[in-house]
């Protein structure tokens, strides 16, 4: 893992090459901050999802290794893909952290695990259970495409993204 803290806004300044060359990029400021790891950064996993959290279980089922699970979750606004126990096993396996572009639940729970979190929103109501989506493919969400691979960085200034692990 990259060494802790790498402020977002210090690695922008150290990189404007990366910034120009496309190589590194900042997420439209979109998210909520959650879960009790205010700053995290790994390498990503990417995952594909509509309102459906099955495979994004399989993933925190996983050992984690100190990477980002970055899931497209369509942005829905219709119900929580992430709750209180699924971020609970996130931090008992090893994951830094979890980017949704969608909701959580249990937002007390979540605050209280340590394992960062970043979503559109909070939503009481849970999700489907039909086991539907893609796993390591690209997605798209917040003004830039996500790949397996890339690095990520989060802070309370926002979220970056890099093709390669950053040093400042």
């Amino acid at each position: 893992m990259a060494s802790l803290p790498l402020a977002t806004a210090e690695a922008c300044d150290a990189n404007a090459g990366l910034i120009l060359n496309g190589d590194l990029r900042a997420l439209q400021p979109i998210f909520h901050i959650y879960g009790g790891r205010q700053i995290f950064a790994g390498p990503v996993v990417t995952l594909k999802i509509f309102e459906d959290n099955v495979l994004l279980r399989e993933f925190l089922e996983e050992k984690g290794h100190d990477r980002v699970l970055v899931v497209d979750a369509g942005g829905s606004m219709r119900c929580a893909v992430l709750g209180g126990n699924l971020a609970q096993l996130a931090q008992n396996n090893g994951w830094a952290g979890i980017v949704i572009n969608g909701c959580i639940r249990d937002v007390d729970e979540i605050n209280g695990c340590d394992v960062g979190v970043r979503a559109l929103n909070s939503h009481p109501i849970k999700s489907n259970k039909k086991g539907v989506g893609e796993k390591h493919v690209p997605v798209t969400f917040a003004g830039t495409r996500i790949c397996d691979g890339e690095w990520l960085y989060a802070d309370s200034d926002g979220i970056l993204l890099s093709t390669s692990e950053l040093t400042v």
